[in-house]
């Protein structure tokens, strides 16, 4: 599959503008059928209900581009076919997050629909040869496979709780990716990640705060597993084994850094880690007197710092190398450590009052 920067620029404005257009639509009918998250539990930090479904904006225009975009190239079957192994195990997990918008699934019965959906999505990677091998080790990278899809999946889930939160982050990651599956001559990536940033600005545009409407766990999972097969099927073969790990775990690092900080929270007081609490960063930065609107500037900040690094470790060499992934690694490090014991006050009200 081979496309211009035109043709993926497209791709990234059709994408914004099918789903800012259909976003309101799908407003009005949760708000019709009463598909609305209630501010009735302690970890909700909105005072109003606000409307789900935005999800599912997200799923139709996505799933409508990625289909259509193979037709414009070469090899129509080829590019279809490999698409479909990307966008059907998303949408199945799409519908999971949907069944629990509408009916509230409990913890439980919803992992283990993930894991499944996540066995049936490594079992396509493989089957299609467009998975690496990390270790050499077929049941190794497997099990690998699986945790990463159902942790990442699951991260960006989390991470949706602050109004424009997860949309912005998952917009500036994915545009990241886009370029990188550009320079590295993996169109199929790139336009992916160029529809999946277009989804999320288009939506943003009615999730930026205050929140008009939600995307919803639908939108979350269906976003968290694109995310994540798209980051495992990047492979810039040219580049070290070391930096091949780390540039998509630089790229979704802030999500991973949130479900790190309230997991591990959680464990540590005795919790349950699927316990919903006001513990995520967002919370944690709301609770120093910040507004949402800077709270989530500041999240969208970090993010773009590590896609940054992601993609200038892609064109590093030698000491530059050395220096970007040391950089990187020992910011999630500060920030993981400033984050789970509370010692940033003095910044975020030093970058509050800019």
């Amino acid at each position: 599959m081979s496309l211009s920067f035109t043709q993926v620029l497209s791709l990234f404005l059709c994408s914004a503008l099918i789903t800012g257009l259909i976003t309101p639509v799908m407003r009005k009918i949760a708000l019709t059928l009463g598909v609305v998250d209630l501010p009735n539990q302690s970890h909700k930090s909105h005072s109003a209900p606000v409307p789900y479904l935005g999800g599912v904006a997200i799923v139709v225009s996505t799933s409508l581009l990625t289909l259509t975009a193979p037709l414009s190239s070469d090899a129509r079957e080829v590019n279809l076919r490999l698409a479909l192994t990307i966008l059907i195990p998303a949408i199945l997990m799409a519908l999971i997050g949907l069944i629990d918008d509408v009916r509230q699934l409990q913890p439980w019965p919803r992992f283990i629909a993930q894991n499944l959906i996540a066995i049936i999505a490594t079992g396509i990677l493989i089957n299609s040869n467009t998975f690496g091998s990390p270790t050499g080790f077929l049941i190794i990278d497997y099990l690998i496979s699986i945790v990463w899809l159902v942790g990442i999946t699951n991260a960006i889930n989390f991470f949706d709780n602050m109004d424009g939160g997860a949309s912005g982050t998952v917009a500036i990651s994915a545009i990241a990716l886009s370029f990188l599956g550009f320079a590295n001559g993996q169109f199929l990536i790139a336009a992916m990640s160029g529809v999946i940033s277009g989804a999320t600005i288009g939506f943003l545009i009615w999730n930026r705060p205050p929140a008009k409407i939600y995307m919803g766990d639908a939108g979350a999972l269906f976003l968290g597993l694109l995310m994540a097969s798209l980051l495992i099927r990047f492979d810039p073969s040219d580049l070290s084994q070391t930096k091949s790990f780390l540039i998509p775990l630089f790229l979704i690092a802030v999500p991973i850094l949130d479900t790190s900080v309230a997991v591990l929270g959680r464990i540590s007081r005795g919790d349950s880690p699927f316990k919903g609490g006001k513990d995520h960063l967002s919370h944690r930065i709301l609770q120093l007197g910040v507004t949402r609107r800077i709270t989530v500037m500041l999240l969208w900040t970090l993010t773009s710092y590590f896609a940054m690094i992601s993609v200038a470790l892609f064109y590093s060499t030698g000491t530059t190398t050395n220096l970007l992934m040391f950089s990187g690694a020992l910011t999630w490090i500060i920030c993981f450590y400033m984050f789970f014991f509370m010692k940033f006050s003095w910044i975020v009200k030093a970058l509050a009052k800019r």
